[in-house]
């Protein structure tokens, strides 16, 4: 990009434009920002040219969005989810950017998936995705997470997947079992967590094939080193009994035995989700 259509602005030590602004971005650690600015710099996200506005204190980001007139919404956030130390500090952000520009597409880039801070953003609504840093081909990751998170911007969406008694909210990632919000069986206090509702969307989106460990592995961009069948598994007894706490008087542990629900497939750890046929 020439450098007469870069724009520099420097607010204190707080705040920089790299270049063009489409891209709100906080994070504070420089290693990851000479990381993925040239890439996102040189990715044309939407057939204009990128800006890349950096934020290193969720304080200058908020301050930015609250100064910010109507007009000056970026395309799209990427937040850190820890910032300088404080774990809610992304979720600062995220409000202030809900306040403001409800519409912009929030996505999460975080070292940190998989963990509360996960569960927390997506539990308090907003935010569209949640991109582990630490994964292989991060910066194409990256590229088109951004691009999907975009389109879907643009093009008009169905908020919701349902199937029989169920239904999931896809920004918020939350599931409902006959109106009821699945929670954790162990914990019936404290919704059910991230990876298992995650899970069983790609279940229900997939169905009626069944998904093997490694396709879940990779519609999760988890490490296939790392995500076993044991892993799988366990997921999905938690689902299962997620959605049993969630409708006690009808067995849904016997209802997938029968081929209804989430159905073991085939010797290789496969499971698929069966619609479940009303009462």
């Amino acid at each position: 990009m020439p450098n007469s259509d870069r724009h520099h602005s420097l607010s204190g030590s707080q705040c920089y434009t790299l270049a063009m602004a489409d891209i709100l971005w906080v994070e504070d650690q420089s290693h990851w920002i000479e990381k993925f600015q040239p890439v996102l710099e040189a990715t044309n996200f939407d057939g204009r040219p990128t800006r890349v506005q950096v934020f290193r204190f969720a304080e200058a980001a908020c301050q930015h969005i609250k100064q910010s007139g109507a007009g000056q919404a970026p395309d799209i956030a990427l937040l850190d989810a820890q910032i300088n130390g404080r774990d809610s500090a992304g979720a600062s952000v995220s409000r202030a950017l809900q306040r403001k520009w409800p519409d912009v597409p929030q996505v999460y880039l975080s070292e940190y998936s998989g963990t509360d801070i996960e569960q927390s953003a997506f539990e308090q609504g907003g935010i569209q995705d949640f991109i582990a840093k630490h994964q292989r081909n991060i910066e194409a990751v990256l590229c088109w997470r951004i691009k999907a998170a975009l389109r879907q911007r643009e093009a008009p969406t169905t908020e919701q997947l349902t199937s029989g008694p169920l239904t999931l909210d896809k920004l918020t990632w939350e599931v409902f079992w006959h109106g009821h919000k699945l929670m954790n069986p162990n914990n019936p206090r404290r919704p059910l967590g991230p990876t298992p509702r995650k899970i069983l969307r790609y279940l229900v989106e997939a169905s009626p094939r069944p998904v093997s460990t490694l396709q879940m592995a990779e519609a999760l961009e988890a490490d296939p080193e790392r995500f076993s069948y044991a892993n799988y598994r366990q997921h999905i007894k938690t689902l299962r009994h997620a959605v049993q706490q969630a409708q006690p008087e009808r067995d849904f542990m016997a209802l997938c035995q029968q081929g209804e629900g989430i159905v073991t497939f085939g010797d290789l750890g496969a499971y698929c989700w069966k619609p479940v046929q009303s009462e």
